[in-house]
C-alpha cells in the first residue's frame, strides 16, 4: 500500500539568486528523496516557497532604495525558473506573502497564545539613535561571544553555527551607520521554549535512525537548557501580530517560515479542490522529512517540534537529514564577496544533470565537502561521459547497426546474470535513498555502470557476432537490460538523461509510471538513432569558477 511522505524543502530568502552551496546543501537531496519515493509508488507531498520576510530582504532593500516587495517579487521569479531547469519537482513552491499563508500563521499563533505557550515580556533590544529606530537581528553585526569571530550577526554566527540574539554579540555595530546601538526595552512575544523541554528530551531520545551530527547537535541544545525565546521584532516588514496594541511590529521570520510547511501544504490542498487533503501528509502514520543546512538544525529540531507539540493533532518531524556546508575551492561560500556559482548563470551555459550528479557524488551528508570547478569536469567526463554515457552509447549503437534497428530476441544466459546483478543493486539502493544515504546510493550506481562496461568488453560483441549471431544478440539484450535498470537508478539524480534514455531505449510514455523495477524489453522494439546522453566538457574552456570581489 502506497504511504504519504511529506518533503519539506527549507525556504530560501528571496534576496538574492541561488548558489550551489544551497542546492547540495538542501534542495537537491530534498529531490533526489522525492523522485526516489514517487518511483517506488508513495504518494509525496513536497513544499517550500520564497522566505520574503526576512531581515536579509529589508537590508537589501535598504541598501537599493526600492520596496522589499520589488526585490521578492524579482527573486521569487527566478527561483521558479531555476526549479524548472534544474528539475526541482517542487509539488508546490508557494511564498511567505500570501494570504493562505498569513492565515495560518495567525491561527498558530492564536491557538498557542491561548494555551499560553506565547507570553509577552519586556526583553532589552539594539537601539540605533542615529537611524532611530530598533535594530532586528540582520541589522546588527559584531562580535561572537561564544568564537571570537568579527562578522556574527544579530541572529546566528555563520562561523560556528551558534543561534544568537543580538544582544549577545560583543562590540556590537549598526550595520548601516556602523555606530554602536544603545540598549533599549521593547516589548515582544516569547516562546515558552522551556514548556516544551522535557516533551521534546523524551521525543529526541527515540530519533536514533537521525544523522549522528544532527542528532548530536540537537543533544548539545537540549543540554544547555531552552530558554524563552523572542519570536516577534521591531520591524515593519512582515506577517503581522493578531494581537491589539502590537501593530508597529511583526512576527519574527523563523517562527512564520518555519509555519510555511504547514501553510504551503494547506495551500496545495485548496488548490487541488480538497481543503482538507492536507491532513493526510500531516496526521496518522505517515512520515515527514525535511531538508535543510546545518545552520538550520535548531529551527527544525527544537523550534518547529515545539510549536508542532502546540499546535496538536500533526506529526512530529520523522527526519531531519540535514546537510553540512559545501565550501568552494577550499573557501567558504560568500555572497557578499561574490565566492559563489551562481545557479541562473551556470544553466546559461551546461547542462542541469552533470551539476546534479557533481553535487550528489560529493554531497556533504556528514562533514562538510568542496566544489572545485576541475573536479566538476573530471567527474563529467570520465564518470558521466566515459562510462556511464560510453555503456549506453556503444550498447544501443551496436544493437541498432545489427540488429535492424531493434531490441534482439530475448535470451536468457546473460539476461538471468544481468537481472540478479540489477536487482542486488535496486534493493541496495532502495535501502540507501529510504535512509537519505544519497552519496553512497549514487555510488552503488554507478559500480553496476562499471560491471556494465566490464560485462560488454569481456563478451565483445563486436567480435562475438562473426562467429554466433545469436549468442551476440543474447549479449545485448542483456546489456539493454542493465541499462534499463541503469535508466531506474539514475533516474532520481539524473532525472533529464534518464528521461532520455527511457526514449532511446523504445519507450513513448514517462519513466515514472514504470516503478523501481529491472524490467525486460520487449524484443522486436524499435530503437531510436542513438544519442549522447552527455557531452564532453573541454577542461582548457572558461569556467565559472568565482572570484572574490575587491
Amino acid at each position: 500500500m502506497a504511504e504519504k511522505v511529506l518533503v519539506c524543502v527549507a525556504w530560501p530568502y528571496a534576496n538574492g539568486s541561488l548558489h550551489v552551496g544551497q542546492i547540495a546543501g538542501a534542495y537537491l537531496p530534498g529531490d533526489i528523496f522525492a523522485r526516489f519515493q514517487r518511483l517506488i509508488g508513495n504518494d509525496v507531498l513536497m513544499v517550500s516557497g520564497s522566505d520574503e520576510h526576512g531581515t536579509p530582504i529589508t537590508v537589501r532593500a535598504e541598501q537599493e532604495g526600492r520596496p522589499p516587495k520589488e526585490i521578492t517579487d524579482h527573486f521569487h521569479e527566478e527561483f521558479l525558473e531555476s526549479w524548472r531547469q534544474l528539475g526541482i519537482s517542487f509539488d508546490l513552491f508557494t511564498r511567505t506573502g500570501t494570504d493562505n499563508h498569513r492565515e495560518v500563521v495567525h491561527q498558530l499563533f492564536l491557538k498557542m497564545y491561548a494555551e499560553g505557550y506565547l507570553t509577552v515580556s519586556t526583553m532589552e533590544a539594539p537601539y540605533c539613535a542615529f537611524d532611530a529606530r530598533f535594530l532586528p537581528d540582520r541589522y546588527v553585526e559584531g562580535v561572537c561571544p561564544h568564537c571570537g569571530f568579527d562578522g556574527a550577526r544579530g541572529d546566528q554566527c555563520d562561523n560556528c553555527g551558534r543561534p544568537l540574539n543580538a544582544i549577545e554579540l560583543v562590540k556590537p555595530r549598526c550595520r548601516f551607520c556602523g555606530r554602536p546601538p544603545e540598549i533599549r526595552e521593547t516589548r515582544h512575544f516569547f516562546l515558552q521554549l522551556p514548556k516544551f523541554e522535557a516533551a521534546l528530551k523524551e521525543w529526541v531520545a527515540r530519533q536514533l535512525h537521525w544523522r549522528p551530527t544532527v542528532l548530536n547537535a540537537t543533544r548539545s541544545f537540549l543540554d544547555q537548557g531552552l530558554l524563552p525565546r523572542p519570536i516577534t521584532r521591531d520591524i515593519d516588514w512582515g506577517v503581522t501580530i493578531p494581537v491589539d496594541g502590537f501593530e508597529d511590529k511583526r512576527i519574527y521570520v523563523w517562527f512564520e517560515a518555519c509555519t510555511g510547511y504547514l501553510s504551503a501544504s494547506i495551500e496545495w490542498a485548496k488548490l487541488q479542490g480538497q481543503p482538507d487533503l492536507w491532513k493526510d501528509w500531516w496526521t496518522g502514520e505517515n512520515h515527514t522529512y525535511y531538508f535543510i543546512g546545518k545552520d538550520n538544525t535548531f529551527f527544525h529540531t527544537i523550534i518547529w517540534p515545539a510549536m508542532l507539540m502546540g499546535h496538536e493533532d500533526v506529526n512530529l518531524p520523522f527526519d531531519v537529514p540535514a546537510n553540512e556546508y559545501l565550501t568552494l575551492e577550499n573557501a567558504k561560500v560568500s555572497t557578499s564577496r561574490n565566492w559563489a556559482i551562481w545557479v541562473p548563470e551556470f544553466l546559461k551555459r551546461y547542462d542541469p544533470d552533470p551539476l546534479r550528479y557533481m553535487l550528489a557524488a560529493n554531497m556533504p551528508e556528514t562533514r562538510d565537502a568542496d566544489f572545485t570547478w576541475e573536479e566538476f569536469i573530471r567527474r563529467n567526463n570520465e564518470e558521466l561521459v566515459a562510462t556511464w554515457g560510453n555503456l549506453v552509447h556503444r550498447t544501443l549503437t551496436f544493437a541498432v547497426r545489427n540488429f535492424d534497428g531493434k531490441v534482439p530476441t530475448a535470451a536468457t544466459d546473460v539476461s538471468e546474470l544481468v537481472e540478479e546483478r540489477a536487482g542486488q543493486t535496486l534493493a541496495t539502493v532502495r535501502e540507501l535513498l529510504g535512509g537519505c544515504h544519497f552519496k553512497e546510493a549514487l555510488r552503488e550506481t554507478m559500480a553496476l555502470a562499471q560491471y556494465g562496461n566490464r560485462l560488454l568488453d569481456e563478451r565483445a560483441p563486436w567480435r562475438q557476432i562473426r562467429e554466433d549471431r545469436e549468442a551476440t544478440a543474447a549479449t545485448i539484450y542483456g546489456l539493454l537490460t542493465l541499462i534499463n535498470a541503469l535508466k531506474v537508478l539514475t533516474y532520481a539524480f539524473l532525472p533529464f538523461s534518464a528521461q532520455k534514455l527511457h526514449g532511446l531505449l523504445g519507450y513513448q510514455d514517462e519513466l515514472l509510471g514504470h516503478g523501481w523495477v529491472v524490467e525486460r524489453l520487449v524484443a522486436g522494439t524499435p530503437l531510436p538513432t542513438p544519442l549522447p546522453l552527455f557531452a564532453k566538457l573541454d577542461p582548457a574552456a572558461e569556467s565559472l569558477a568565482p572570484t572574490a570581489a575587491e
